[in-house]
């Protein structure tokens, strides 16, 4: 019985020790700037990326149309 219990532990520290790295491979960089985004298929249409101007836009349409719940109709 013992031995099961040693056995079993040693078997989940090599498990443990086994696990893949977890590193950030996406390429996107966190500090830049949201408008410069990449144009992806899921890319608002009419939007490109670096356009600040169309992107600002898009968040104000988003806002009236979906989270301003005076607008809404019941």
């Amino acid at each position: 019985m013992k031995r099961t219990f040693i056995l079993i532990g040693a078997i989940c520290m090599v498990a443990a020790c086994t696990e893949k790295p977890q590193t950030i491979t996406s390429g996107n960089r966190p500090d830049a700037q949201a408008f410069k985004g990449p144009a992806t298929s899921f890319t608002a249409a009419g939007w490109k990326p670096g356009d600040k101007t169309a992107w600002e836009q898009q968040l104000k349409t988003r806002v009236q149309n979906g989270q301003n719940d005076y607008n809404k109709v019941n």
